[in-house]
């Protein structure tokens, strides 16, 4: 394919018109006339030789090719914006702009609140856009990264991609205060014979997988896409899980829980902002991290 014989502006037809399924509808999305958006479909079609939108009745539905590209082509169209967006110079007093970032309500709750309030001081024009870290995150991280400002995860879990430290933290476990068979200790008995509470996909996490290599596997009796709901679940019950030490004593007051350290030298957690290599050099990005370490660095060690 020689992307030098291509029509770039495709790429915003293309989405308007699989996302919108109609023609004129996709027109007036882009600025574009009916007949103007028609001869773009008919290139598209051409060129992948399907018809990407079928007349069902009295309106279109994708083809299977179309259904593959929708997804496809905003992570496409996100990347090109991104690419001809880069700056040589950023001055965050002047500037106005939205950087999108995908993180855990663990890492807005910790972390994001902070930051935002220190670029509502610095850079009233800019705009942050939290989103949650989608479950595919292992699998898909560059295209995922590709397509926004960056993440916030510890390490650990992805690798191979540039990163900003940020600040430490470390884990403990929640049980409830009225536990019947818990005291002020947990034993790897308790951990093997209690119910779980877990955190989505609790094996991508390093310290879930060091359980593992400790002969313990978590009896997940809930599983939840929400650290801050781990507390509530918790509480009243005989569950246990496994959570953010910052978490925890930030949620405490909140749920009627307790915390209780490891029984055992669980894994540290380092946070860290991860990023596409695209974004390396973009004066507005180079803002972002150097802002994000900064925050990070006046946060509170924790014991």
């Amino acid at each position: 394919m020689n992307l030098a014989r291509l029509d770039l502006n495709l790429v915003v037809a293309l989405r308007a018109l699989l996302e919108e399924r109609n023609v004129t509808r996709a027109g007036q999305r882009v600025g574009l006339s009916q007949p103007a958006m028609s001869a773009a479909l008919s290139r598209l079609r051409r060129h992948f030789d399907d018809d990407l939108l079928a007349r069902v009745g009295g309106h279109y539905e994708l083809t299977a090719l179309g259904q593959v590209l929708l997804d496809r082509t905003a992570t496409a169209y996100d990347v090109l914006e991104r690419l001809f967006t880069s700056q040589a110079d950023f001055d965050p007093a002047k500037e106005t702009r939205e950087f999108r970032l995908m993180a855990s309500d663990y890492a807005v709750a910790i972390f994001g609140a902070e930051l935002a309030r220190v670029i509502h001081e610095e850079a009233p024009g800019i705009r942050l856009r939290f989103s949650q870290t989608p479950t595919t995150v292992v699998e898909d991280t560059a295209t995922l990264l590709s397509a926004s400002d960056g993440l916030f995860m510890p390490h650990g879990v992805i690798s191979d991609f540039p990163a900003t430290d940020l600040y430490d933290d470390h884990w403990v476990f929640l049980v409830a205060q009225d536990h019947p068979s818990v005291d002020d200790r947990l034993t790897r008995k308790d951990l093997a014979r209690l119910p779980w509470v877990t955190y989505q996909r609790t094996y991508d996490a390093p310290a879930v997988r060091q359980l593992g290599m400790l002969g313990i596997e978590p009896r997940v009796e809930v599983s939840v896409d929400s650290f801050q709901s781990l507390p509530l679940l918790v509480a009243g019950t005989r569950r246990i899980a496994l959570i953010q030490a910052r978490m925890a004593r930030m949620m405490e007051p909140i749920a009627a829980v307790r915390v209780v350290e490891p029984p055992y030298e669980a894994v540290p957690l380092r946070e860290a902002l991860w990023w596409h290599p695209v974004h390396t050099h973009d004066a507005a990005h180079i803002w972002l991290r150097e802002t994000a370490a900064r925050v990070g660095a006046r946060l509170a060690p924790q014991d």
